[in-house]
């Protein structure tokens, strides 16, 4: 079936109750809304999953080794990746999509079993081998489920139901963090809540295996469900597509500002609990951490959860993709300016959220998109390696600049947002550049 066939379909089926209650959000047209509820629910219990994780990785890390190691530990996820995306490209060629989807997630459930029981074996070290893990598993399952929805849906279609979809993104990540957050206040060990996106995990295979069921009965496009091209790996698409190299400059600028952003919203946070150590002998700082990280996750999320809902699929709508892709850059740029002016804990936590909740709603949107003119190995091959290698060696280049910046430059939180308002500028420009790229792409189609 070609586009301009499924559009004629769509534009011709009635609209039926659901269709109706979700164009509140977005522009889902007759026959639509089955399917489209499915991958809501899908990402709401991933990304909820995944924030669970978030949360419990945070003192795992931070009580143990502190934002530096935090920040070196990103060196630790790229490492890993070099050897996850070749193999994971591989398996994508041996399978067709439903076996690729199911076998990376049983895995992963199983990584989860092992990291439980070797809490209770023990095992020196394992909140740092969490912390690398948690890295790679968010960004691969959730690169993944984009990989898919791109597979799904053409580029017209994808345009218009991506942000409808993404409002189960940022409603599962509250949800997670606050019961995380809740269990924590509750005494429950890190491990332990780890079992809730266990759960989760499972119940994402049994959705994935409902929409396969509804959408095999009607294929959009040829090729769907079979196995990709054997042949070219992650890396080596993205070295050949000047597409995709724009993509990855832009994911690493985005990460390497964010995670550097994040590092220093840490000092701030450890230097609140040391003050409080030492006028409270009975402080306990692990649960002041995941205390805090949680709060502050879950209005990041709740903000981000109004944006997507409300917002979103509007500025699609009215300004494009542009609209989508340069607002991240933009206040992000405002915040750190604010930081680097001279700032409190409760100005860096604003900021932060202001900046965290545009990147889980406007921001992610954005990011799924720009896969929707690319051919179908690179919405699951490329994909993977950009979501996940790409974006870990943003986190990577962060930690070396915390590094240099701590060990012979003597920056504070200060001096390293005024280098973010810096890198900024840079990421802004690489998004005009990228803007030009996919529009030139979409009218080959």
């Amino acid at each position: 079936m070609t586009t301009s066939e499924v559009a004629a379909l769509d534009v011709g089926q009635e609209l039926g109750p659901l269709e109706r209650l979700l164009r509140i959000f977005g522009d889902v047209r007759g026959g639509e809304a089955g399917t489209v509820l499915l991958l809501l629910l899908n990402v709401f219990l991933i990304l909820g999953g995944y924030q669970v994780c978030k949360v419990a990785r945070e003192p795992l890390i931070l009580a143990t080794g502190g934002a530096e190691v935090k920040s070196y530990a990103a060196a630790g996820q790229a490492v890993v990746l070099m050897f996850f995306i070749p193999l994971y490209s591989w398996f994508a060629s041996k399978v067709d999509r439903a076996r690729l989807i199911f076998g990376v997630t049983l895995f992963f459930i199983v990584n989860i079993e092992l990291f439980w029981l070797g809490a209770r074996l023990g095992i020196p070290y394992l909140g740092v081998a969490f912390f690398i893990w948690v890295g790679i598993f968010n960004n691969a399952i959730i690169a993944q489920f984009w990989s898919y929805g791109n597979d799904l849906y053409t580029r017209e279609v994808g345009e218009r139901l991506f942000p409808v979809i993404g409002i189960g993104a940022t409603l599962g990540s509250p949800f997670g963090t606050a019961a995380a957050a809740w269990l924590f206040h509750n005494k429950v060990g890190a491990y332990t809540i780890l079992q809730i996106t266990a759960v989760v995990l499972f119940l994402s295979l049994g959705i994935y295996w409902m929409v396969e069921r509804r959408e095999g009965r009607r294929r959009r496009r040829p090729g769907d469900g079979e196995k990709l091209k054997a042949g070219a790996g992650g890396f080596a698409l993205l070295a050949r597509s000047p597409y995709l190299r724009l993509v990855c400059i832009l994911i690493f600028l985005l990460n390497l500002v964010n995670t550097t952003g994040n590092y220093v919203l840490d000092k701030f946070i450890l230097a609140e609990a040391a003050t409080r150590a030492v006028t409270d002998p009975s402080f306990n700082k692990e649960a002041f951490i995941g205390s805090l990280s949680g709060d502050i996750q879950f209005w990041v999320n709740v903000a981000a959860a109004l944006i997507q809902g409300l917002l979103v699929s509007r500025i699609v709508k009215y300004l494009g993709l542009a609209g989508a892709l340069l607002a991240l850059p933009m206040i992000a740029l405002g915040s750190y300016a604010t930081v680097a002016a001279g700032a409190t804990l409760m100005l860096v936590r604003f900021a932060k959220t202001a900046e965290n909740a545009t990147d889980y709603s406007i921001m992610n949107t954005a990011r799924q998109m720009i896969w929707l003119p690319t051919r179908r190995e690179e919405k699951y091959k490329a994909k993977q390696a950009t979501d996940t290698f790409i974006v870990r060696t943003g986190d990577l280049a962060s930690a070396g600049l915390v590094f240099v910046g701590t060990a012979f430059l003597q920056f504070g939180p200060q001096q390293f947002a005024a280098t973010n308002v810096v890198l900024c500028l840079v990421w802004f420009g690489v998004a005009i550049l990228l803007l030009k790229e996919y529009r030139r792409l979409a009218a080959q189609q």
